[in-house]
């Protein structure tokens, strides 16, 4: 794998190399602005917002079978669509990976086969004998990850006793405990609530000898095992979460903590439909979505009842049905897809008073939240504000998609009002949308100085030691890519790199930069990601280009193109970072460097020619550009994606900045916006809000 991965850097075609006083053909670079520019407004939904593809891997497709089957549906047509999307994505060796081109999966590739044979697939098929061969090679279902072991669970494929405990007492613990519900990530949050009162229950649907996976388990599935592997060290936080877990199950069974189980399964059905409202699913995404479902199972509720009915729509929503496959989307990017294509479109001087642009914000304002969520809780004095990724999803504004939305914003706020040529539009005020914004992104600051997606100082590495946290996603640290992101939203407020918030930024990415010059992308695949969205923070807040930590940055940036012109990067980098900066070219990982590289100043440098040279040359007849590897990040080392308008908006969003710094260059005024997300907001619009405000 690395050596293929290395190999590919220097693969490709080669292109005409640009002399630093040859700039790319301005009629050239003007056509490929415009036909990006042109896709994306054919791209529009009537209602006026954008949403691409969100892909995942396998798991998706393979926990809908699972669950199917434990509803006894495991016969739908729709289950056998399911399955052939998964063949379709097994690799040649019989296994899957979660990202193309990544290795075998344990996890991925259990549920995959377990799905297959839960449709019909007949296990002495070849491909399902390999697909058993390499399972057991990596050590057989019983060395699956915590999510996966109850799936097998609920299908009587494996002891209950084996998977870890998700106590739903935790629902009783105070918040100035250490261990709480909102001391974990908001996502870990929605999906271990009802996991909880799934655990609590301990569903099982017995399954027949044929439709069981006994062959994966290299012993008897009923061998007691730990949730998680023992550490050699024994005074380790692991071996005490795992002592503590056997002293759970013990005090279970016999019992004892039947009378708190009762008020916090309780709290936790409580909170379960609380959180039912606005939302596209709790938390709008996947995983609990499905939990949900077979809690209201647990709890009695018929298949026609109106919860069950609402939860399955919320499942239904997210599949895209072909002819003859099914594949099923994590959750939907709307707002996230809508704000980065309106700054894209104000990149290529679309003006904000044209009618689909107008469409767009007012359909970014009707988004805004307005009401108390679960950041709420540990901030109970901060006002509501800011917008979400989904449709809907009330509960959980983000910072990042906050800080686009306002940067899309800022792009276009000419007029306040809704724009008459948007029918049946409300009277929204920008304005007080943005301060509400700026004030709730300000007030989420952590501590070390940083941002974080969905809450504040969540950061308690021990709770990563418990047994069910091996997703790799316990917490919400703050993070370089989001943090970077933040900065150049303010930046476009006036808010500077003289101000004490901003300074306490400064200093966090200072520290998290990599020896190498890189920042990790948390978010996105990987320090490409980082690196590039960290140098246009900087340069938005006035930050001086001339500091090492920006040369650094670039030099890092110019080591890792490729001899195509290109950038790539595999998410193999978050298991070894060895490999950051190498991987199959993409349109969406250029122009990420790209922007990064001449927000640095170095729009004339031969490297940018190069880069643009490449997406010009790769930019498909129709204006977007085509992409297979997975660019986006869901847990890393766990769970990636593939967002479907990457390659369209941000080489769109390259290619016009590169245009107007040669335009700047042209006209003998080099200008310091060379690289930046367009004109600054005048001094008469400028916003400036702290968090006392």
């Amino acid at each position: 794998m690395h050596g293929s991965q290395t190999a590919s850097r220097t693969s490709g075609p080669a292109l005409p190399v640009q002399t630093p006083n040859n700039p790319v053909p301005s009629a050239r670079l003007q056509i490929g602005i415009e036909h990006a520019r042109r896709q994306l407004l054919h791209r529009q939904e009537a209602d006026g917002h954008w949403v691409g593809e969100l892909q995942g891997d396998t798991i998706l497709e393979s926990e809908y079978i699972l669950l199917m089957a434990f509803l006894g549906r495991e016969r739908d047509e729709r289950v056998a669509k399911a399955a052939r999307y998964i063949l379709q994505q097994q690799m040649p060796d019989g296994a899957w990976s979660n990202y193309p081109g990544g290795p075998a999966d344990l996890s991925v590739s259990v549920k995959a086969y377990f799905g297959l044979k839960l449709a019909g697939h007949d296990p002495q098929a070849p491909y399902m004998r390999r697909a058993c061969e390499v399972i057991r090679s990596l050590g057989g279902a019983a060395g699956c990850n915590s999510f996966t072991k109850f799936y097998l669970a609920l299908l009587g494929e494996f002891p209950y006793d084996n998977c870890a405990a998700v106590p739903p007492e935790m629902m009783l613990l105070p918040q100035w405990a250490y261990f709480h519900i909102h001391a974990m990530s908001s996502w870990t949050r929605t999906i271990v609530i009802p996991l909880s009162i799934f655990y609590a229950y301990k569903p099982v649907r017995h399954l027949s000898a044929e439709q069981g996976i006994r062959e994966l388990f290299l012993q008897s599935p009923q061998t007691p095992l730990p949730p998680h592997p023992w550490t050699p060290n024994r005074l380790s936080w692991t071996n005490f979460f795992l002592v503590a877990d056997r002293v759970y199950k013990w005090l279970d069974a016999r019992g004892v903590v039947r009378r708190p189980r009762a008020a916090a399964l309780q709290r936790a059905v409580d909170w379960m439909f609380a959180h039912f409202e606005d939302s596209d699913g709790i938390g709008a995404i996947y995983p609990p979505i499905i939990y949900t479902i077979i809690c209201l199972r647990c709890l009695g509720y018929a298949d026609d009842s109106p919860r069950m009915r609402w939860a399955l729509k919320q499942l239904d929503d997210l599949m895209i049905e072909e002819d003859d496959t099914l594949r099923i989307q994590p959750c939907r990017s709307p707002v996230w897809d809508t704000a980065l294509t309106l700054v894209g479109l104000a990149d290529a001087g679309l003006s904000d008073q044209h009618t689909q642009v107008a469409r767009g914000v007012q359909w970014l304002l009707n988004r805004e939240v307005r009401q108390r969520g679960d950041w709420s809780v540990m901030q109970p004095k901060l006002a509501p504000g800011g917008w979400f990724f989904e449709y809907n999803n009330a509960f959980y504004p983000d910072t990042d998609d906050t800080a686009m939305v306002l940067m899309a914003l800022a792009r276009n706020r000419s007029e306040h009002q809704a724009p008459k040529s948007v029918p049946n539009a409300l009277p929204l005020d920008c304005d007080a949308a943005t301060k509400r914004g700026l004030h709730w992104l300000l007030a989420m600051q952590n501590k070390d100085g940083g941002w974080a997606a969905f809450d504040r100082d969540i950061n308690r590495e021990l709770l990563t030691k418990v047994p069910f946290a091996d997703h790799n996603a316990m917490l919400d640290p703050s993070c370089p890519d989001i943090t970077g992101r933040v900065l150049e939203a303010l930046g476009h407020y006036g808010h500077t790199s003289k101000e004490p918030l901003v300074k306490h930024a400064l200093a966090f990415l200072e520290r998290t930069q990599e020896p190498s010059g890189a920042w990790l992308g948390r978010w996105g695949v990987n320090y490409i990601y980082g690196t590039w969205q960290v140098l246009v923070g900087l340069q938005r807040v006035g930050f001086d280009r001339k500091h090492s930590m920006v040369r650094r940055a670039v030099v890092w940036l110019r080591t890792v193109q490729q001899a195509c012109g290109g950038w790539g990067e595999s998410c193999e980098s978050y298991d070894d970072p060895s490999v950051a900066g190498q991987g199959e070219p993409t349109a969406s990982q250029t122009a990420w460097a790209l922007l990064g590289l001449m927000a640095a100043g170095e729009g004339d440098s031969d490297a940018v020619k190069r880069g643009i040279d490449y997406l010009l040359s790769t930019q498909q007849p129709d204006g977007s550009w085509h992409e297979e590897p997975f660019t986006g990040t869901g847990f890393p080392k766990v769970f990636y994606l593939k967002y479907h308008m990457y390659p369209l908006y941000f080489p769109l969003m390259a290619l016009a900045r590169y245009a107007r710094a040669i335009r700047n260059q042209g006209s003998g005024a080099r200008s310091q916006e060379s690289g930046a997300s367009g004109q600054a907001v005048s001094e008469s619009s400028t916003v400036l809000l702290h968090p006392d405000c």
